[in-house]
């Protein structure tokens, strides 16, 4: 099913204007689930390294806003605005896009819809799990019941696409929280689970299907990434229990496969024109200008737990279940040190500069620097409010979507 809308004259002239402005904000950006790059790294932002949200004590919080329900999906910025997804009802049939000022925290608008598919979920989870993107001028945004909306910058409706009214069978039990993101003019979205599984790319000007992939048919909640071969083209990587899929955006051909299996839930992150991929610990892949790719490297004691790899200088993090910190040479999977932090963690870590920031399930945000022999620990600042969504950097600041509010921890 698929609903579009006319923009006026006015509309299209005001989202251009809109469309300039943001591109010149690029840089400060975080389009999608892991950053605009997809690696959960800003390289030169000035991070808060203590923050506090306890009312007796409030420091580097920039402002706090309620949300109309839960969601783990992650807040993206674009320009001047944070945006994120949320989830109301008995059913979790309302779903919520909700646009925030970057600065002071005002809701700019905030757009509702019914969901179309099953909003059937894990207890823990919500239908607000997948984390939308932007190219600058428009905001997708993908939920669990497998409704994909597409609006501009300004809240307005530009196209509507209830994939479950075409793959009817498409859901798992547990809900599902692929992220979507968008290349060029084509928007690549996962949908996987034990039934009806499938990639496809929807044409970012009306959401028609550009092409659609049968996909392994087991529940699967990993994100796609973008990484460019040695000719400069850009691969999309799917990733599933089968391993991984490498594909070009516009047509969904298979450009190189590895097939000895991967995570399901841990996504897989780019870094200097190699793929680290949730394999057999953590496996490191390198994609040719044809049509094949290399394996650099293999390391079994570097498996993720439900957070996924980030990648900071010269060394590659993992998260593992017992919450330990692991640390190794991103040239070759060599263990560097381990730290034991508190958790457990849904939420992937992110980072700036010497400092990594990983929050645990309970709220506690653990700031880590990472610039010596070993890790250490230089803050642990509490909100006290259950986190499951990564964060987001916008500038010096980072923006925190709990089961209540939208958080700003920055000054």
């Amino acid at each position: 099913m698929r609903i579009s809308f006319r923009a006026t004259a006015s509309k299209i002239g005001h989202g251009l204007i809109a469309a300039l402005l943001l591109g010149c904000l690029t840089g400060a950006d975080w389009r999608q689930f892991r950053g605009s790059d997809l690696t959960s790294v800003v390289p030169d932002a000035k991070l808060p390294t203590t923050w506090s949200g306890a009312d007796d004590k409030v420091e580097n919080i920039g402002w706090k806003m309620a949300l109309p329900g839960r969601g783990l999906s992650c807040p993206i910025v674009v320009g001047d605005r944070v945006i994120v997804t949320a989830s109301s009802g008995f059913t979790q049939d309302r779903l919520h896009v909700l646009c925030f000022d970057q600065s002071s925290g005002q809701k700019l608008w905030e757009r509702q819809f019914w969901a179309t598919g099953r909003t059937m979920t894990h207890p823990k989870t919500t239908v607000a799990s997948s984390t939308p993107c932007s190219d600058g001028q428009r905001v997708f945004a993908q939920f669990s019941s497998n409704d994909v909306v597409c609006l501009d910058v300004d809240g307005n409706m530009l196209w509507y696409r209830g994939l479950t009214h075409d793959f009817p069978n498409a859901s798992n039990s547990l809900g599902m929280a692929s992220s979507p993101v968008v290349i060029g003019d084509t928007l690549v979205c996962q949908v996987e689970n034990d039934a009806e599984s499938f990639a496809t790319g929807l044409d970012v000007l009306n959401g028609t299907s550009r092409w659609k992939k049968v996909r392994p048919k087991r529940a699967n909640w990993t994100s796609p990434v973008l990484l460019k071969d040695e000719s400069g083209r850009t691969q999309v990587m799917l990733q599933s229990s089968a391993g991984i899929e490498a594909i070009d955006a516009n047509s969904g051909s298979k450009l190189w496969e590895y097939t000895k299996g991967a995570s399901t839930i841990p996504s897989s992150v780019v870094t200097n024109g190699m793929l680290l991929v949730p394999s057999h610990g953590l496996t490191a892949l390198k994609p040719s200008a044809g049509s094949g790719f290399e394996q650099v490297w293999n390391e079994g004691k570097l498996g993720p737990a439900t957070a996924s790899p980030i990648v900071l200088g010269d060394k590659v993090f993992v998260l593992n279940s017992a919450g330990v910190l692991n640390a190794a040479e991103v040239s070759t999977g060599k263990l560097a040190w381990q730290l034991r932090l508190k958790g457990p963690f849904t939420a992937s870590p992110v980072g700036s500069g010497k400092y990594l920031v990983a929050i645990n399930e309970a709220g506690l945000g653990q700031v880590v620097d990472i610039s010596g022999e070993n890790g250490q620990v230089v803050s642990e600042n509490d909100i006290k409010e259950t986190i499951l969504a990564t964060p987001a950097i916008g500038g010096d600041a980072i923006y925190v979507r709990s089961d209540k509010h939208l958080w700003k921890i920055g000054r």
